[in-house]
């Protein structure tokens, strides 16, 4: 049903942007700078003509990106009980799900193929907190406080040693990884820039919701099986925190997720309920993509190590 996606082939690129590794390292670099706290300066209006052509190129990306998966959603339920059935199924039978990845990273890799593979998911995050954070603006009362119950979570319930942002940082700075948007492979920061361009276009609210509630139910079968790899190479709990949280965690995550934002809204407008649908596939589609690249990287680097020593 989701053979054949590849993302590649996508979106309209220009000659400063001649594919789609060229177009996901500029859209990235260009998130992290209008995201970021500025001060007002005298370069305000050429940042603005930036940022409308990045917006063009960011909305023909996520525009193919919807035509490209369209078919998969066309028939998606419309009634609260068919469509959660539906959205549930996907961490059984979506994209990228049992990737044997997970498997390898938990019983199989060493120390650095773990660290590689940590480093390109810390290039390409995006800040589940603040995806969040951006998506619950106007929506209705019920899914809005379901929105402020998960970000408050993210940020600790007001403990700065509980933030979930900074618990991954601690991450990253006890295995010394060094994560550059350079050093990264596309497909992840594709993965990064999605989740980014749904959260902060309004047209996408909905497909915000699919995509950040799809992470929540498909996330701790992987995080459960990274934190068991990190600790079967000796990692220290402090550095294993993060993933070991998320494992249990996301499970009730989800279900408030589904049955708070997700459920109201397409009782509510049965009519979002395909583009929850869209969000939530397209997000399954680059993991999936990312999880492939991944594997294609460390095995034939694994096979070389082996070829090496015989």
């Amino acid at each position: 049903m989701f053979a054949g996606l590849r993302l590649s082939t996508l979106g309209q690129f220009t000659p400063e942007f001649p594919d789609a590794e060229a177009l996901h390292t500029g859209l990235v670099k260009w998130n992290r700078r209008r995201l970021a706290v500025q001060t007002p300066g005298a370069d305000w209006q050429a940042q603005l003509n930036e940022d409308q052509r990045m917006l063009r190129l960011e909305g023909a990306f996520v525009e193919a990106f919807r035509a490209h998966i369209a078919p998969l959603v066309a028939t998606v339920p419309t009634d609260v009980d068919g469509f959660l059935a539906w959205f549930e199924a996907l961490k059984a039978s979506g994209p990228g799900q049992w990737d044997p990845l997970f498997a390898w990273l938990e019983g199989e890799a060493e120390l650095e193929q773990m660290k590689w593979f940590l480093t390109q998911e810390a290039a390409g995050e995006a800040g589940f907190d603040d995806l969040v954070a951006l998506t619950q603006v106007k929506l209705p009362a019920r899914a809005k406080l379901e929105l402020a119950r998960n970000y408050w979570d993210e940020m600790g319930r007001g403990r700065e040693g509980g933030m979930h942002g900074p618990m991954l940082e601690r991450t990253v700075r006890g295995l010394d990884l060094h994560p550059t948007i350079d050093g990264t492979l596309w497909q992840s920061l594709c993965l990064a820039n999605t989740m980014t361009a749904f959260a902060t276009t309004r047209r996408y609210t909905y497909q915000s919701i699919g995509a950040l509630g799809v992470v929540e139910l498909t996330a701790p079968t992987r995080v459960g099986a990274v934190a068991d790899g990190l600790k079967r190479l000796g990692i220290a709990a402090e550095q294993r925190k993060y993933f070991i949280l998320h494992a249990h965690l996301d499970v009730e995550h989800s279900r408030a997720w589904n049955a708070e934002a997700i459920a109201p809204l397409v009782a509510e407008n049965p009519d979002c309920a395909r583009h929850i649908a869209e969000g939530a596939v397209m997000r399954l589609v680059c993991g999936e993509q990312c999880f492939e690249t991944y594997r294609a990287h460390l095995w034939a680097h694994a096979h070389d190590v082996m070829y090496a020593a015989e």
